[in-house]
């Protein structure tokens, strides 16, 4: 019974010095990468949106809007294939003077009251630095749809992107604002206008 029972403690030694190193070598192994998609939502407060056309082809006016919400969808590794969606509510478009926001709001220009919301989606990105990209998309405004291209530059490459940290970006785009029924004030309004977006990204 001794022989036995030494037998069976010296397999179980055996045993678990087999097992120790395997146990260690899987704890320090780095874990799989799982090439996931990063979810970030823009934070509203600290990020603004503005339309910027000529006027009288010596000066400019700006709008505002300070109502958007969105988010964006990326991959650190397959950045090519990025979704990013911004809504402005175009209700709550802000200008410098009252004349100027009724023609904004009114049927010439925007329209809110048929159509309230103006939205970006994107759905590809050209990487063209480490920081900077062009995505590819559709702007949709006073109903009308037209493909639209954001120059957009980041504060820190996002191909380190790690989903723990916010991600702060500037889009800009150039739009022909006839080709979405603005066609008013010919004379007075300049067709080409600017619009800039400085957003802050936080994780979802």
């Amino acid at each position: 019974m001794h022989r036995s029972m030494t037998g069976r403690l010296a397999s179980s030694v055996a045993l678990s010095l087999c097992v120790i190193p395997t146990l260690s070598a899987s704890a320090q192994a780095p874990l799989p990468s799982t090439g996931g998609q990063l979810l970030y939502s823009l934070e509203p407060v600290l990020s603004k949106v503005n339309a910027r056309v000529g006027f009288l082809g010596l000066a400019s006016k700006t709008a505002r809007f300070p109502k958007a919400s969105g988010k964006i969808v990326l991959s650190p590794k397959r950045l090519d294939t990025i979704q990013l969606n911004v809504d402005l509510d175009a209700t709550a478009l802000a200008a410098g003077d009252t004349v100027t926001l009724a023609r904004l709001k009114g049927p010439d220009f925007f329209d809110v009251e048929r159509h309230p919301m103006v939205r970006f989606v994107g759905r590809t990105m050209a990487m063209t630095g480490p920081v900077t990209a062009q995505i590819n998309g559709d702007l949709t405004a006073k109903g009308i749809t037209r493909p639209v291209v954001l120059a957009v530059s980041f504060r820190k490459p996002p191909a380190s992107a790690t989903g723990e940290e916010p991600i702060q970006l500037t889009a800009q785009a150039k739009i022909d604002c006839t080709e979405f029924g603005m066609k008013a004030y010919r004379f007075i309004v300049a067709k080409t206008v600017t619009i800039t977006i400085n957003a802050q990204m936080v994780p979802r």
